[in-house]
């Protein structure tokens, strides 16, 4: 399986995964219902996209938390 890292919000490759691995090696399985379908995706080539916050954008973030609600949070 393939696990491809995204951020939620600028949409930058972080990282990707092409070795086998399972949910249970990168810890989804910990995840609730509600995290997974928050997190996860599946692409159409059945790569695992997993949606997290790059470094440039946590600190974005952190400065502006009220912005944490929007879907882009840089023009």
């Amino acid at each position: 399986m393939t696990v491809r890292y995204v951020c939620r919000y600028c949409g930058m490759k972080l990282g990707e995964i092409s070795a086998p691995v399972s949910e249970h090696d990168l810890g989804f399985d910990r995840l609730t219902p509600e995290e997974r379908q928050d997190i996860l995706r599946y692409g159409t080539d059945g790569t695992l996209i997993a949606q997290v916050v790059c470094e440039y954008c946590q600190e974005t973030l952190e400065r502006n938390p009220e912005w944490v609600l929007m879907h882009k949070i840089h023009q």
